[in-house]
């Protein structure tokens, strides 16, 4: 991981979060490939860890940065480039990490967050890293354009995941749809509770987190078809606990049965080794 400044950071601070603050999907598969190095140059970190046969649980969410930055390229920071950009990562995972899980979550759509609003300088940055959605008018094309492009993000990953392209017998990449609708929470008078939100009016606190990282456990335990969406995070999520009949997690893609294959691994499911949790909302 690096701060704002770029300045790196060691896994003794990070843990194994690898994202890196203002990247956008141009850079997911440099951070995929300081990933794949860490794990294997650093053993002594991994308190005994074994790479090849133990299993692993990745957490990736990217692409609000490609949101931010579209007017200023719409080449560089189109759907098309997005998704090759995914698939190149998911990719290498696939090949280089055996034993994987893969969450992809679900980028959420952006438009609410112009009226995450306060007067702090962090805030005030936020037309400058974000110009291209907290600079247009209301109803203006370009809002109008940006709102589209983010659902277009959103219906490509879906159509990536959901197919049997990254699922084998050792690796599953898993789309995790729980942000696709979410709103900001909201107080009793209506306005932004501000309490989920970092003085730059974008990432999200750690009481923020806490909802987002619910929402994701959740997903995980429930099936394609029948995974929860959120609406707004004004009420508190209820953690759901893994059904006695599948106490696994989900990963195969619609109109297969995830039973034959965890069937295989179950035993190694419930007692995964190493949890890596790369948020992308750097």
């Amino acid at each position: 991981m690096m701060t704002m400044h770029s300045r790196p950071t060691t896994v003794n601070e990070t843990g194994f979060n690898f994202a890196v603050t203002g990247h956008n999907t141009l850079n997911v598969s440099d951070q995929i490939r300081h990933m794949i190095h860490t794990f294997k140059s650093y053993p002594f970190l991994l308190q005994g860890l074994n790479f090849l046969e133990d299993w692993k649980v990745v957490t990736m969410l990217i692409g609000m940065n490609d949101i931010c930055d579209y007017c200023k390229n719409k080449i560089l920071f189109s759907p098309d480039n997005f998704i090759r950009h995914i698939t190149e990562a998911l990719d290498m995972m696939m090949n280089e990490i055996p034993r994987t899980i893969v969450n992809v979550v679900q980028i959420l759509p952006m438009k609410p967050l112009r009226d995450v609003q306060r007067p702090t300088l962090g805030c005030q940055l936020q037309k400058r890293f974000c110009s291209c959605l907290v600079q247009p008018e209301e109803n203006s094309t370009e809002l109008k354009e940006l709102v589209e492009i983010n659902y277009e993000f959103q219906r490509r990953l879906e159509k990536l995941l959901h197919s049997d392209r990254f699922f084998k017998h050792d690796f599953a990449a898993v789309l995790q749809p729980y942000l696709e609708n979410a709103e900001p929470p909201r107080l009793p008078d209506g306005t932004i509770d501000l309490s989920f939100f970092t003085a730059d009016c974008f990432h999200f606190t750690v009481k923020g987190h806490e909802e987002l990282a619910k929402g994701l456990w959740n997903n995980m335990f429930q099936p394609e078809g029948a995974k929860e969406t959120i609406e707004t995070f004004t009420d508190p999520l209820k953690l759901i606990c893994p059904p006695e009949d599948h106490p696994y997690i989900y990963t195969r893609p619609t109109g297969a049965s995830s039973a034959a294959a965890l069937s295989r691994v179950s035993a190694m499911l419930m007692s995964l080794l190493s949890v890596s949790l790369m948020f992308y909302l750097l």
